[in-house]
């Protein structure tokens, strides 16, 4: 039984379907990793042991009853703690929402749970989710698989931590300018970033209302087709027969490849010969308009996330881990007109993108510039800390001022990645395309 715990969600349901796996076993071996594991106290905030066992307990009559409602029916997930679970505390990784317990789980939950997802916990996360790093001082700060001394990225840094470590057969996250992508990249996973909307967003605590998006981080892309589903209630995309052959991509130039880490740099340029070898087409493009967005971008992100912790974070500065604080309160003196400015050029930036990119089948681009930085050199250098957490966040951040479909596929080299990004509303295509990149990057 202990090997279901480093199995995929998508083979863990296949076994639930043949009558192999019971879910209420299932959902035991795992609470009890979770509960012997020495990592879990810097990985879970709260396990939530009654609702686990009562959810796989309705998952196993439904299964043997021939009645289960999705292939992931029964199979354990976390959550990050930003998403309202009834009666369980949720409280985004800060001192400001302690003791904070809904009344009722987040509508993305709601719908995961009625597609037969068992909830085992909420997942450590950065502060209000505004950082790429994962390193937490006011809650904990989850391990990198790959170097222990090192954080997992973020925001959604103990949702990959659950994964990566075998302790959930996968998580769910959110991703503001990357904080589903960049921790999947450093822990060797996949993770989705959703068009924004395309998941509601009620019922989570919000960072940034225009650019925040729900999304899986999992061991395979399969897994990351079937937990979209399940987050919204669908069907996920048929993945056979996916190819590269006859395939255009786009290597965007702009931003991307500025300062790149020489095991980054070299383990991205074998993911595209590897590519390009399996039958795709690659050409490099630049995108010179993403200049500007970038420029934009301080002021679109601080303004928004001023707006919604403001009230929060200026009656209690002190509670906060000071990092955060300095840049949530970097919004406070962005003038309207200038946030609604930008907000408008933003728009025309993104379709003079769209016209840059149409003619191709996905955009690629290394995850993170850089590996995960080392804990104790965050947390004595703070010239470092701010450097290495705005890079963390760059590459990822194109798939969210330009709102595109974005998934990071592991390259086969440890902590490095390569994001797929399609149009808005694409994910059916990204996933497509990334089930082929996978076989060809294993």
């Amino acid at each position: 039984m202990q090997d279901w715990l480093w199995q995929t969600a998508a083979d863990l349901g296949r076994g639930i379907a043949a009558g192999r796996i019971d879910p209420v076993d299932l959902c035991e071996v795992y609470l009890n990793a979770i509960d012997s594991h020495e990592l879990t106290p810097r990985i879970y905030a709260r396990v939530t042991h009654d609702r686990a066992r009562a959810e796989a307990c309705a998952a196993s009559a439904r299964a043997k009853a021939g009645q289960r409602r999705s292939p992931l029916d029964g199979v354990p997930v976390s959550w990050k703690d930003l998403f309202d679970t009834a009666g369980v505390g949720a409280e985004a990784g800060t001192a400001l929402l302690a003791g904070r317990v809904p009344e009722r789980d987040a509508e993305v939950l709601r719908v995961a749970t009625a597609m037969g997802l068992v909830c085992l916990g909420k997942t450590h996360m950065s502060e209000i989710a505004f950082s790429g790093l994962g390193y937490n001082p006011t809650t904990a700060t989850p391990p990198c698989v790959n170097d222990a001394q090192a954080v997992a990225g973020g925001s959604s840094s103990g949702a990959a931590a659950s994964v990566a470590f075998g302790l959930a057969a996968a998580a769910v996250g959110s991703d503001t300018g990357g904080s589903v992508r960049v921790p999947s990249v450093w822990n060797d996973l996949v993770g989705l970033k959703t068009t924004h909307g395309r998941l509601p967003l009620e019922g989570s605590v919000p960072l940034c209302t225009a650019f925040d998006t729900v999304g899986p981080l999992c061991r395979s892309v399969e897994d990351a087709a079937l937990m979209l589903a399940a987050l919204e209630g669908g069907t996920a995309p048929d993945l056979q027969g996916a190819s590269l052959q006859g395939m255009q991509f786009a290597a965007l130039q702009t931003i991307v490849l500025d300062d790149l880490d020489a095991t980054v740099r070299d383990g991205y340029a074998t993911a595209l010969d590897k590519i390009a070898n399996a039958g795709a087409k690659i050409v490099p493009l630049e995108v010179p308009e993403l200049t500007r967005a970038f420029e934009m971008s301080l002021p679109l992100y601080t303004a928004d996330a001023y707006a919604n912790w403001r009230d929060l974070v200026e009656a209690a500065p002190e509670k906060m881990f000071r990092q955060i604080l300095t840049r949530v309160r970097g919004g406070k003196d962005v003038p309207a007109h200038e946030y609604l400015s930008h907000r408008a050029e933003l728009q025309q930036i993104r379709a003079a993108y769209g016209r840059a990119t149409a003619g191709f089948d996905a955009v690629l681009c290394p995850g993170a510039a850089h590996l995960p930085p080392k804990v104790q050199r965050l947390i004595d250098d703070d010239t470092y800390y701010v450097q290495e957490n705005l890079l963390s966040l760059r590459n990822t951040r194109v798939g969210n001022l330009m709102d595109l479909a974005s998934l990071a596929v592991p390259t086969g080299v440890p902590s490095v990645g390569v994001l797929v990004n399609t149009p808005p509303q694409t994910e059916e295509r990204a996933l497509r395309i990334g089930a082929a990149v996978e076989q060809v990057l294993r």
